[in-house]
C-alpha cells in the first residue's frame, strides 16, 4: 500500500534521527522527498538517499542551512526542479546547545533561535506561499514539549520550540480556508540529539520508527487534522493544548500577593478550555466586563482537541 503514491514532499534536517525516520517512511509510502541536511561533506543526506532508493523509493538531496533566509526557496526550487510538484512539508531540522540560562552568551542563544525558529519559518514561509497557490498541501513543524512546559538547562531550545508552536498554530489557521493545514509534532524519540540523556531503559522504546507514522498519516492529502498539537512516542500519542481557566474577578485597589495566589487558584477550579485562535480567546475574554467596552463577534465553541478545524 502506498497512500503517497505521486505525492512529493521536504524534509529539512533529513540525514539522521527523527528526520531520516521520517524521510524513509514517506518515501515507503509511495512519496518523493527531498531529503535536506546541512554539510555535504559528511554525506548524511546522500546516504539517506541511497537508503531510499535501495528499498525502491524515490528521493534527492539538498545540502541547504535552514537558518539561511535563502534556505526556503532553495528548498522549493529543487523539489519543483527535481519532481515538478511540491505537496507536503516537515521542518524537522533543529540543534539544542544544551546551558543554563545565566550562563548563556547573547550569541549561544541566537544561534539556537536561529536555527530552530528561523530554520522552521524561512522553510514554512516558502512552502507555505507555493501550497496556497497551488490545491493546498500539508506542513508539519517539529517542536517538543520543552516549548511546552519549559525544560532546565535548555532555554533557548525552549524559547525557539514553543515560538514554532506558536507558528504551526497561526498558519494552521491562516491556511485552513486555502487547504492548506499544518499540524506540530511534539516527538520524544531516541537520536543523535537526545541519545546522552536518554535513561538506558527508555532507550529501545523511544525508536524514531514507531513516530514516523503519525507524520506520514499527517500529510496526506486526506488528513483533516488541521492546528493540532500531537505527542507522540514509542507507538503512543497525546494531545496537547493552550488551555484558560475561569474568569475571576479583581479587587478594586492594591492587589496583596496572597489574594492574588487565591485567585488564581479560584481560576484553576473552573473547567480548563481551549479556543481556536487569539481573536476568539479575546472576545470571551471581554464579554463579561461592561457593556460600554465594544462587543466582539458571537465566540464559538472551540473544536475538540481531537479533532480540530475541519477543512
Amino acid at each position: 500500500m502506498r497512500p503517497l503514491a505521486g505525492q512529493v514532499g521536504i524534509v529539512t534536517g533529513a540525514g539522521k534521527g527523527l528526520g531520516r525516520a521520517f524521510a524513509l517512511d514517506l518515501a515507503a509510502a509511495g512519496a518523493a522527498v527531498v531529503v535536506n541536511n546541512r554539510n555535504p561533506a559528511a554525506g548524511a543526506a546522500d546516504r539517506v538517499v541511497d537508503e531510499i532508493v535501495r528499498a525502491g523509493g524515490t528521493a534527492v538531496a539538498e545540502y541547504s542551512e535552514v537558518d539561511d533566509p535563502a534556505a526556503g526557496p532553495a528548498l522549493l526550487d529543487r523539489a519543483l526542479r527535481s519532481y515538478g510538484r511540491v505537496d507536503f512539508l516537515v521542518a524537522n531540522a533543529a540543534v539544542a546547545a544544551p546551558e543554563m540560562f545565566h550562563k548563556t552568551t547573547p550569541e549561544r542563544f541566537d544561534a539556537v533561535i536561529r536555527t530552530n525558529l528561523g530554520g522552521t519559518a524561512h522553510v514554512a514561509q516558502a512552502c507555505s506561499a507555493h501550497l496556497r497557490q497551488a490545491d493546498g498541501g500539508r506542513i508539519v513543524l517539529v517542536a517538543s514539549t520543552a516549548g511546552l512546559y519549559g525544560e532546565p538547562t535548555a532555554s533557548a531550545y525552549s524559547a525557539s520550540k514553543g515560538a514554532v508552536i506558536a507558528l504551526g498554530r497561526a498558519i494552521a489557521v491562516e491556511g485552513e480556508r486555502r487547504g492548506v493545514h499544518t499540524n506540530v509534532l511534539l516527538p520524544y524519540a531516541t537520536t543523535p540529539m537526545t541519545e546522552p540523556g536518554m535513561a538506558e531503559q527508555y532507550r529501545d522504546a523511544m525508536d524514531a520508527a514507531l513516530v514516523a507514522p503519525v507524520v506520514t498519516a499527517l500529510v496526506d492529502p486526506s488528513c483533516p487534522l488541521n492546528g493540532q498539537l500531537l505527542v507522540v512516542a514509542g507507538g503512543r500519542l497525546r494531545v496537547a493544548s493552550a488551555v484558560e481557566w475561569g474568569t475571576v474577578e479583581l479587587p478594586t485597589g492594591q492587589l496583596a500577593p496572597r489574594t492574588l495566589a487565591d485567585l488564581v487558584a479560584r481560576s484553576r477550579q473552573a473547567p480548563a478550555r481551549e479556543f481556536p485562535d487569539a481573536p476568539h480567546a479575546f472576545f470571551d475574554f471581554v464579554a463579561g466586563l461592561e457593556s460600554d467596552v465594544v462587543a466582539g463577534p458571537e465566540v464559538e465553541p472551540a473544536q475538540p482537541p481531537a479533532a480540530g478545524p475541519s477543512r
